[in-house]
Order: C-alpha cells, then sequence, then structure tokens
C-alpha cells in the first residue's frame, strides 16, 4: 500500500518488501543518533520477528524518493498498531531523520493505523510531544575498568554490598565462579525453564508460552553471527548453573530479556552475584552497554551508572477514525479511574495479554490464567488474615 501526502510518500510493507537501500537507509538512521542504539531497533531484529508472525509491517516514509523514517511494528485488527516484538519490545521508536517534517500522532494517522500503543517510545526528536514518561530502564556503561565501576556502585551502599560479597562468597564454596557465553542448548533450556517456573509461581503470565514466543527465543539462540545475535551468558560455580541472562546483541549493545537464577540458591542473591561477574566479564565481552530494561528497580537500580525514562500510553490519531480507541482510552480515564492501583494493575494486565499471544484461543487463555493468579492471591492474603 501507498500514500503519497504530499510532504511525505509513505509504503506500508512487510518486511520482505524492503529493498536493500532501504535496509541501508534503516542501518544508517539507527547509527545517526545514540537514543536509537537498541538492537530492538534494528531491522535484524524486525526481520527474526517477521519470521515467526504474520502480522509484521513496516510504515516506510520517503522524501523524494529517499527513505527518512521507519516505523515497524504488528498491524492488528481495527487499525490498532503495537511496537514490533510486543512483548519483547522494551524499546520501540520511529525511527527517523531529526526533520522528518511531521508529528508522531501524524505519521501514525499516515500509515493507516487509529491508534498505537507504547509501552518503551524512544522519541529524542520530541515527536510525540506530551507522551507520559515514568516507565524507567537501566543500562550499565562502564566510565572506567569494572572494578572501578564496581568500587563505585559499592560505596553507595556499602552495607547491602558486603552482605553481597559474603553470600557470594559462600556461592563460590561450590566451587571457582565462571561467568561466559554459552552455546548449549541444555543450559538454554534450564534458563527458559526456570523463568516459566518464575513466572508459574509469582502469577504473572508467561510471556514464553506462545508458539510464536517461544520459535522466536529458540532462532535468536542460535543465531550467532551477522550484525545482530543471540547471547546467552551464564554463570557457574564450579559445575552448578547459578543463573543466566538470555537476549540480543548488536553493536556492543546487550538487552537481555530473561534473567532466571537456580531456585535452589535463591538464599545466596544469584542474582546480584551473576551482575557482579557480568560487570567484571563486559570487556572481554565486547559488551559495552549491558541494558537490563525496565522494571524490578531493586534489583536493576543498584547496578545501573545510567537511568531513562521512556514514553508510555496510546496515541490515538485525530479525527472519526480514531473514535472508538479514544473512547476505550477515556472509559478507563472516567473519574480518574486510570490512576486507581488495581484497576490500572487490571488494564495493564489485559493489555499484556493482549500482547503476548493475539489469538483468540491465547486471550482466552490469558485471562483463564489471571482468573487463577488472582484466585491465589486472594487465598493466600486470607490465610495471612
Amino acid at each position: 500500500m501507498t500514500l503519497d501526502l504530499g510532504r511525505l510518500r509513505v509504503e506500508i510493507l512487510g518486511m520482505s518488501g524492503l529493498s536493500a537501500g532501504d535496509v541501508d537507509q534503516w542501518q544508517a538512521i539507527q547509527a545517526s543518533n545514540p537514543s536509537f542504539q537498541s538492537p530492538l531497533l534494528g531491522v535484524e531484529f524486525a526481520r527474526a520477528v517477521a519470521a515467526e508472525r504474520d502480522d509484521v509491517y513496516v510504515a516506510v516514509y520517503r522524501r523524494a524518493g529517499v527513505a527518512v523514517g521507519f516505523l515497524a511494528h504488528h498491524r492488528r485488527p481495527g487499525g490498532f498498531g503495537r511496537p514490533i516484538g510486543s512483548p519483547f519490545s522494551d524499546y520501540h521508536a520511529l525511527l527517523s531523520v531529526a526533520d522528518l517534517g511531521v508529528s508522531g500522532p501524524e505519521a501514525i494517522r499516515m500509515a493507516g493505523l487509529k491508534a498505537f500503543r507504547h509501552n518503551g517510545l524512544i522519541d529524542p526528536y520530541g515527536l510525540f510531544a506530551g507522551m507520559a514518561k515514568g516507565q524507567h530502564t537501566y543500562l550499565i556503561e562502564l566510565p572506567d575498568t569494572p572494578e572501578v565501576f564496581l568500587e563505585t556502585v559499592r560505596a553507595s551502599s556499602p552495607k547491602k554490598f558486603k552482605n553481597y560479597r559474603r553470600l557470594q562468597n559462600r556461592m563460590a564454596e561450590e566451587g571457582a565462579l565462571r561467568m561466559g557465553p554459552d552455546r548449549s542448548q541444555a543450559a538454554y533450556e534450564q534458563i527458559m525453564g526456570w523463568k516459566s517456573g518464575q513466572f508459574t509461581r509469582t502469577g504473572v503470565q508467561d510471556v514464553l508460552k506462545p508458539d510464536w514466543a517461544r520459535r522466536l527465543m529458540q532462532s535468536l539462540f542460535e543465531t550467532n553471527e551477522g550484525r545482530m545475535r543471540g547471547l546467552l551468558l551464564t554463570l557457574y560455580a564450579g559445575d552448578v548453573l547459578v543463573g543466566g541472562h538470555f537476549g540480543v546483541m548488536a553493536a556492543g549493545v546487550f538487552h537481555p530479556w530473561i534473567a532466571a537464577t537456580n531456585p535452589e540458591l535463591a538464599g545466596l542473591s544469584p542474582g546480584q552475584a551473576f551482575l557482579d561477574q557480568a560487570i567484571r566479564a563486559m570487556p572481554v565481552l565486547g559488551i559495552r552497554v549491558y541494558d537490563l530494561g525496565p522494571g524490578h528497580d531493586h534489583y536493576k537500580k543498584p547496578f545501573a551508572s545510567t537511568e531513562r525514562e521512556v514514553g508510555v500510553g496510546l496515541t490515538v490519531v485525530t479525527g472519526a477514525v480514531g473514535t472508538l480507541p479514544r473512547f476505550r482510552e477515556g472509559v478507563w480515564s472516567l473519574g480518574g479511574l486510570d490512576r486507581v492501583g488495581a484497576v490500572s494493575r487490571i488494564r495493564r494486565r489485559l493489555d499484556h495479554i493482549a500482547a503476548v499471544d493475539p489469538s483468540p484461543a491465547g486471550r482466552a487463555r490469558g485471562l483463564l490464567e489471571a482468573a487463577r493468579s488472582i484466585r491465589k492471591r486472594l487465598t493466600s492474603v486470607e490465610a495471612k488474615a
């Protein structure tokens, strides 16, 4: 589909429809701004997702025949757009030159979408002015050696890190600690299994359950060359697997989604031991930026050198075509309900269910699991009362 709207000519393409020139321009735009450095914004990640889902499109914005912007997205029924790779899209962006010439909402409209859900918007040029921020993400960048960085981190919370060191020494009694990249399928499956078990225990929807998600993760794990590759880092104490991080890496930026540790070692703070050892290994591994992403502030924040806010919310286009999404959003906001804790959590949960598995069966399964989780939590609260 091609739209010619004067200032820009917009094409809606499948990933296979991009020309070699388009790919080169995508990569050039991404490299032009440090804010776009995440591998999740790369054409390789979009291609990997497109190989597993049939609802992946990219709006290509052209001026005088040259691509000046790209919006990779999932195109859902009713003209609703989601970031590419949802729910693994901790970051997404309208990847563009600085002078695109239109606002973000206008670009969404030009792409033929009625609304677009943002859950980690990177917007260095302010195209989505007024988009709410509040979701914090955490990154580790070493200004000096790992040892100097870790000493600085320890100085900020000496008692806490003294305890971490004590527990790490106890862990090392199992055997010498060793951290590194791991191509073992058995280790990969163990980390994924631990993560799914964590989802079950905590009542959180298992994002690894849908077939497309499992295929995507496996495909990325098997990708060990090219501009973007899958990377599994594991920590062992002797022969005992302590934990691992799995994600993607490109241009020295590592973004893990899956962080899981051995539940039998839970009393030894294995997550903190993992990050300590991972930071020490960053130069050897060629990791320039260790992007921990959003959430779990208590675990990530103490180790982060950089903290940033990303955009969250819903862009609804102006005009009649945006009326229904705007009405739905307004219902949640009526009387301030979107700011009420319980209601807000339910709203996020429903949106998360829709992103994890867009099929009708998947959504029904997600709702059933959510109901079971709520029942389980209520039972637990009653038992403690």
